[in-house]
């Protein structure tokens, strides 16, 4: 069972020539729309984000400027971020569709959520947009869940590390952030030694990769690197940064994934999950239209148990060497670190 909580539509930015366009949205869901779901899959209207749920990981006078700057007409943020007189709107209901998702998934017991909105929102710090971003969705929506208890993973496979989500829960505990992102590009964080604060020590796992890696790659990354400290941690919900801009068609970024990629990396995480109902897929990028629709298909599909994949999985990029020394720079950074944490307790005891 598949639960889609999104506009629909592409509200509130126009399409000035932006890659983050509307029709972003619709490619999206056509992809859903290839699958032949039938009943399968149950659309929910998204519920707007509340002020309460929002500052669980924005700062009050941010909002309140971004609001404000919305009525006034909109602009530009900065030389990559835009907003229009609706983006408030639309952004408060973008954070709020993946809270809908999980309610809807508590009340079904099964099933795999997917949320297609924008802008997207894993590089909203909690004090200004970033990188296309408003609103973080995906923080909110896990900043809900461990309010009341939960341990959340997040995976970000979007191509671009996702700053903002990392800086929200740098010292949570409760929250376990794991990120493959091709580097260097932008935003220009994610190293491997980007491992979390005294609070949160081993809740960040940064896996760069470089340009042209392919999928073989990226999945030896995510189970060598990030699997041992997932099955540590013992996630209650996992949620997914499922950004599409690392396939080889996008204009954005230059590693080399194929939609076949999605959908096997989907697997992996879904085994993530404790049990069905408790994984939910949040778009972030992904600016090539033919291949957003392909990878939301095969990645969706694949989670479902359909068969559709248009492309293979591909093989024999780079990689496979830095993944290993990733492996080993966030071991030391995690001696280090602890090290470091036992010698500020003894001092304090002087």
């Amino acid at each position: 069972m598949l639960i889609v909580c999104g506009p629909g539509e592409g509200r509130g930015h126009v399409d000035n020539g932006h890659p983050e366009h509307p029709t972003r949205i619709a490619a999206a869901m056509e992809g859903i729309e290839d699958l032949h779901l039938g009943s399968d899959v149950t659309m929910v209207p998204p519920v707007p984000a509340t002020q309460t749920e929002l500052l669980r990981v924005h700062d009050l006078g941010y909002l309140e400027e971004l609001a404000a700057f919305c009525r006034s007409g909109g602009g530009e943020l900065d030389q990559d971020t835009y907003a229009t007189s609706q983006s408030w709107t639309v952004a408060i209901t973008a954070a709020g569709a993946g809270l809908t998702a999980i309610e809807a998934l508590r009340k079904r017991g099964e099933g795999v959520a997917f949320v297609p909105t924008r802008p997207p929102g894993h590089h909203a710090l909690p004090d200004r947009a970033m990188g296309f971003c408003l609103v973080n969705n995906i923080a909110v929506s896990a900043a809900a869940l461990v309010a009341v208890g939960e341990r959340v993973l997040i995976v970000d496979w979007d191509v671009h590390h996702g700053n903002g989500t990392q800086a929200i829960f740098w010292d949570d505990p409760r929250v376990l952030y794991v990120s493959l992102h091709q580097a260097p590009l932008f935003p220009g964080t994610g190293r491997p030694a980007e491992i979390g604060g005294r609070a949160g020590l081993d809740r960040t796992v940064n896996i760069p990769l470089p340009a042209k890696a392919t999928g073989d790659v990226v999945r030896h990354g995510f189970e060598s690197v990030a699997v041992p400290v997932i099955e540590e941690f013992k996630p209650t919900w996992v949620l997914v940064s499922a950004g599409f801009d690392a396939h080889r068609s996008d204009p954005l970024a230059d590693l080399a994934l194929s939609s076949g990629d999605f959908a096997d990396l989907a697997q992996l995480v879904s085994a993530c999950a404790p049990r069905s109902g408790r994984l939910v897929l949040f778009l972030e990028g992904g600016y090539d239209l033919s291949a957003l629709r392909m990878s939301v298909a095969t990645t969706v599909g694949a989670l479902l148990g359909c068969t559709y994949r248009p492309e293979a999985s591909t093989s024999g990029g780079p990689g496979l060497e830095l993944v290993e020394r990733t492996r080993v720079e966030r071991i030391e950074s995690l001696r280090r670190s602890m090290i470091d944490a036992r010698n500020q307790a003894s001092d304090s005891w002087l």
